[in-house]
């Protein structure tokens, strides 16, 4: 039986803004297909830069980053397009259409399978429909299918995201901080939903997290970014209290 290989990769992955900050610096990271990884560190840290960089969001300023062997940085045109299908992204402010209904918000997971004149007419297929409210199904939102976005609570609106990430039947879906405007409640059927979608689909989970307990408590495996390094790379099993303060405070261990 063959070995699984990567599902994403980076290599000697720095990232230098025009103003001279450093974003990454020379991130090696390997993730195997149907982890669930969390990013951790402190606001600024680059956990949100080395994110946007998997789906070519912020373009690197050297190194490598290889989606199912293939180098999305080196792509373009049709191969960008193609490669970017695997990646679905959740965002911190869930970036939906708020006067759009939630199965208009879901379908727009299908885009980088239409052409543009397609999009501009809403013409999606039944079979999309279809694949749109099975996952509206998944987060338990069916029953909001044609309710305006603007009309759910932000826990809903979240979960709306997620299920039209789902309708982009990604290999990896990005999270990127997902629960920092949601309340405890909340963040918890947001966490449920991502655990299940990894657990039941085997979709790989790359996500950033502010609180340490969610990283310990849904992750297997936790990365600790540092002013733009990764200074931690682990399972949550070997990822201690001292070991969490060392990624927050800078100071290493004694």
């Amino acid at each position: 039986m063959a070995e699984p290989k990567p599902v994403i990769e980076f290599e000697h992955v720095n990232k230098i803004y025009t103003n001279g900050v450093i974003g990454l610096k020379d991130i090696d990271l390997t993730i195997m297909p149907g982890e669930f990884v969390v990013v951790v560190g402190l606001s600024g840290a680059g956990k949100s830069t080395l994110m946007r960089a998997v789906n070519r969001l912020h373009d690197i300023s050297s190194g490598d980053i290889r989606i199912d062997g293939e180098s999305i940085t080196k792509a373009r045109g049709k191969q960008l397009l193609h490669i970017r299908r695997k990646i679905g992204m959740i965002f911190q402010n869930f970036n939906l259409v708020r006067r759009a209904t939630v199965l208009k918000n879901v379908l727009t997971g299908r885009v980088g399978y239409y052409p543009t004149w397609k999009m501009l007419f809403g013409l999606f297929s039944a079979e999309d429909k279809q694949r749109a409210y099975e996952a509206l199904q998944t987060v338990e939102l069916a029953d909001k299918v044609y309710t305006r976005a603007d009309q759910l609570s932000g826990g809903q609106q979240q979960r709306v995201s997620i299920a039209r990430a789902l309708t982009q039947s990604p290999r990896i879906i990005l999270a990127d901080e997902p629960i920092a405007s949601l309340d405890p409640q909340t963040t918890k059927r947001v966490m449920d939903d991502l655990r299940r979608i990894n657990q039941e689909l085997g979709i790989t989970i790359l996500i950033n997290l502010h609180n340490v307990e969610l990283a310990q408590e849904y992750g297997t495996r936790i990365v600790g970014i540092r002013a733009g390094e990764k200074v931690f790379d682990g399972p949550v099993t070997s990822a201690d209290a001292a070991t969490m303060a060392a990624i927050y405070s800078g100071q290493e261990e004694a």
